[in-house]
């Protein structure tokens, strides 16, 4: 609710989950992901940015580069953040966190 959203100037940033105790979630498939990929993100004002991926990346949740992800400056990308790697359980639950980094490339007015 702090940044910018999909299609503003900096990175907006998405979080979902992988996965919950029913099954696979919103997210499940993001570290399939790969560079060239297009997101497309519908906006509450009925347009849709379209976004190419760039990279997709793991990193230890101790160890996420706070900069790229949240960042505000430069021109409109996304960030697609999700849990992965190892389940440990317990209030961890897995123990890193799978992040799409995109840039922008076309919208569409509805």
């Amino acid at each position: 609710d702090r940044g910018p959203t999909p299609g503003e100037p900096g990175p907006a940033v998405i979080v979902g989950h992988v996965d919950t105790k029913s099954g696979p979630s919103v997210f499940y498939d993001l570290g399939k992901l790969k560079p060239g990929d297009l997101v497309e993100v519908a906006r509450a004002d009925r347009s849709t940015v379209i976004f190419k991926v760039d990279t997709v990346e793991h990193f230890p949740k101790d160890q996420l580069p706070a900069e790229r992800i949240y960042g505000h400056d430069g021109p409109a990308g996304l960030r697609l953040i999700t849990c992965g790697g190892q389940f440990i359980g317990g209030r961890t639950g897995y123990a890193d966190n799978v992040i799409a980094f995109a840039t922008l490339q076309s919208s569409r007015k509805p």
